[in-house]
């Protein structure tokens, strides 16, 4: 499986035939490596709302019909923009592809969509293959990361937002990291606007020396491979 940053939050899956693309802004994202007209998901994932995760997901959607999976309220606010293909599960729930999986969880978190409707945020699990992924999504540091973490199949790479303001910093990020005992820790959700600045290479310092986890830092545009 490649794991393909593409910039704050964003990140492409791919193995085989499968595209998935999770919080799609790209648009307006100074950080983006590629433009939403770019990129070909046949699935698209959606944390929460708000529009720097939002993003492009409605033109994306209709333009390559590709799947959605988000929850209930912002699923039937994008069924009612057009978007034909979407599943609406709500925390907890897990939706089931010939693929693998992806199963909503909390996150510690607001979210409002652009259109001012409010809604849960969530992290999400996504099995692809044999790589189990965890989105952690916008979120403060919680002590349920441990136990969405540890119920099935042990998670191979988490992707953990370090940024502060918003989220949790790099400071917190490193006990999320481990809690969640991921075998591959990328951070994202920093670097982006000048509030969300932070030191990459002292959080991976910190979770290589704290936990039994590595650390990949991905510039946008740069892919790792399971």
């Amino acid at each position: 499986m490649d794991i393909r940053f593409l910039g704050h939050a964003c990140f492409e899956l791919t193995e085989g035939d499968t595209r998935i693309l999770i919080d799609p802004f790209l648009t307006g994202n100074p950080k983006a490596a590629v433009a939403a007209s770019e990129v070909e998901p046949n699935h698209i994932l959606l944390t929460h709302g708000h529009a720097d995760h939002y993003g492009d997901i409605e033109d994306i959607a209709k333009r390559t019909g590709s799947q959605v999976v988000t929850v209930t309220e912002i699923a039937g606010e994008l069924g009612e923009a057009g978007v034909e293909k979407v599943f609406d599960p709500n925390l907890g729930g897990t939706v089931t592809f010939d693929w693998g999986w992806v199963k909503v969880v909390p996150a510690w978190h607001t979210s409002t969509t652009p259109k001012g409707q409010v809604n849960t945020p969530a992290g999400l699990l996504i099995k692809l293959g044999d790589n189990v992924v965890y989105h952690l999504g916008d979120t403060a540091l919680f002590s349920d990361l441990k136990l969405v973490a540890g119920r099935g199949d042990p998670v191979d790479v988490a992707l953990i937002p370090i940024g502060g303001h918003y989220t949790m910093d790099r400071i917190d990020a490193v006990t999320a990291a481990e809690f969640v005992g991921a075998t591959t820790v990328i951070p994202c959700h920093y670097n982006t606007f000048p509030v969300l600045e932070t030191d990459d290479q002292a959080f991976k310092s910190d979770v290589e020396s704290q936990t039994s986890s590595k650390v990949e830092i991905l510039q946008p545009g740069e892919t790792f491979s399971t």
